[in-house]
């Protein structure tokens, strides 16, 4: 504990010493504004204010709906980050891209609270360009008012394409996260490059489509909650956050199987504020802003003293965290090669544009 007080007292020191001398923005103004690139409804907007008043660091916050929205703005040069937070597939195509920097752990002291199992996955084996921010996997949700409970009994991805709930059916408005779905629903992995099995799922979600009220990311929330739609797959803890704003839901790991996902805090290459797009990094690690982000987004974390510190309801959250033979039938999206990846982008266009 000492030497994680010293190691902040350094960040803090170094951070004074940034903002004393952070030179001008585009304004003429004195100081540093860091822009932060996020997932809609995934931080606890206090800490920005705190890493603010901390550091005299001002943090432009913006938020996306899915990693192929962040690629996309990105790769366009449309709009300039330092810090992004994609997910695991996204992150190794990013790093083959080169569109990510080499981190200066140095700068990221807290790095050092990340749980091993959480550090060297595939995406970034040599730990060099992210550091773990949640983690989980995708569920259904659920109304219990409206969805007959002999429809949710094998806890089933058919629930889907279940005829009964037509036009109360939400589905992911990104093809990554749909194709998961439709290749898991057929026993397939999501990570398959049979080009014949991803046509395949894509005759399983034209089938769905009639069934569906509408594609979405975010407005996932206010349909779910205000009981405009009855069934929808989405994250675990933004499942979680549904849940708590509406006593009717309820939600499960499919059967068949899910994604389960891990997101990460990394630094554009072409940042101009490096260090301290590192700085806003270490501070998100931090146990005390780590505890009470976790408990603002609901989702899975990877560090371990803040995991200590969550209350025993929380850290035995089956939704949240779990359990091992639940993982076990879960899987890792990876960076899908280039002629898989065309594949997918053709079939998912023809989806939305054809049928």
């Amino acid at each position: 504990m000492k030497q994680k007080i010293f190691s902040l007292l350094l960040v803090l020191t170094a951070l004074v010493s940034l903002a004393a001398c952070g030179g001008a923005d585009e304004d003429g103004n004195k100081g540093v504004t860091l822009n932060v690139y996020n997932w809609g409804e995934y931080i606890d907007q206090s800490v920005l204010g705190d890493f603010e008043e901390r550091t005299g660091i001002k943090v432009n916050y913006t938020t996306y709906a899915s990693n192929e929205e962040m690629y996309s703005k990105i790769v366009s040069g449309a709009a300039s980050y330092d810090v992004i937070i994609p997910s695991e597939y996204m992150i190794a195509k990013m790093i083959e891209e080169d569109l990510l920097a080499e981190l200066d752990f140095n700068n990221i002291p807290n790095y050092a609270l990340i749980g091993d199992e959480y550090k060297g996955l595939a995406y970034d084996p040599e730990e060099k360009y992210s550091v773990p921010y949640t983690w989980g996997t995708v569920v259904i949700v659920y109304n219990s008012a409206y969805v007959d409970e002999e429809d949710v009994a094998d806890e089933s991805l058919s629930l889907l394409w279940n005829e009964k709930y037509a036009g109360k059916i939400l589905m992911f408005d990104n093809p990554r996260d749909a194709f998961a779905l439709g290749l898991s629903k057929l026993g397939y992995s999501m990570n398959t490059n049979e080009p014949a099995q991803w046509e395949a799922a894509a005759e399983e979600l034209i089938a769905q489509k009639p069934l569906v009220q509408a594609y979405v990311m975010d407005q996932v929330f206010d349909k779910m909650i205000s009981e405009e739609a009855y069934v929808a797959a989405y994250y675990a803890g933004d499942a979680m956050t549904m849940m708590d704003e509406n006593e009717n839901l309820a939600a499960y790991v499919p059967v068949e199987g899910a994604n389960r996902f891990f997101d990460s805090m990394c630094v554009l290459k072409t940042s101009r504020h490096k260090a301290e797009a590192e700085a806003f990094i270490n501070f998100m690690c931090d146990t005390e802003i780590a505890v009470r982000n976790a408990e603002e987004v609901c989702y899975a974390i990877p560090q371990v003293e803040a995991f200590r510190e969550l209350d025993e309801e929380t850290q035995n959250d089956t939704m949240v965290y779990p359990p091992q033979e639940v993982l076990d039938r879960c899987e890792v999206f990876v960076n899908l090669p280039p002629e898989t990846a065309q594949l997918q982008s053709d079939l998912w266009k023809k989806l939305k544009t054809t049928y």
